[in-house]
């Protein structure tokens, strides 16, 4: 998977084995089918990323969103990272959310 030069991303820990239940709803929110979402787990990959900035950020900051309120919701463990020049580094959720509210009406 090809990462935006401005994203963020989330990427689970560890190798947990969902059932096909938590799989589609991952399905559902994020558009990547169940053989890439255990592709990604299974690599340490981001299961969703989300460019910023771009046409698109309207609508994949929601599954972004969506993507985290799932994950607690079950109780897996994930990490978010802001890629910014295609650099990588991990941030909290409180940073996420810090930027996501500045990047409103800043799109490309």
């Amino acid at each position: 998977m090809t990462t935006p030069d401005n994203a963020l991303s989330l990427t689970i820990i560890g190798t947990p084995d969902f059932g096909s239940e938590v799989l589609k709803a991952l399905y559902r929110i994020t558009g990547r089918s169940t053989v890439e979402l255990r592709r990604a787990i299974r690599g340490g990959e981001p299961v969703y990323t989300a460019g910023l900035f771009g046409n698109d950020h309207i609508q994949v900051v929601p599954r972004l969103e969506k993507t985290v309120e799932l994950l607690e919701r079950l109780g897996v463990p994930f990490t978010v990272h802001e890629w910014v020049d295609g650099e990588r580094e991990q941030i909290s959720i409180e940073v996420m959310r810090q930027i996501i509210e500045s990047a409103e009406g800043e799109y490309r």
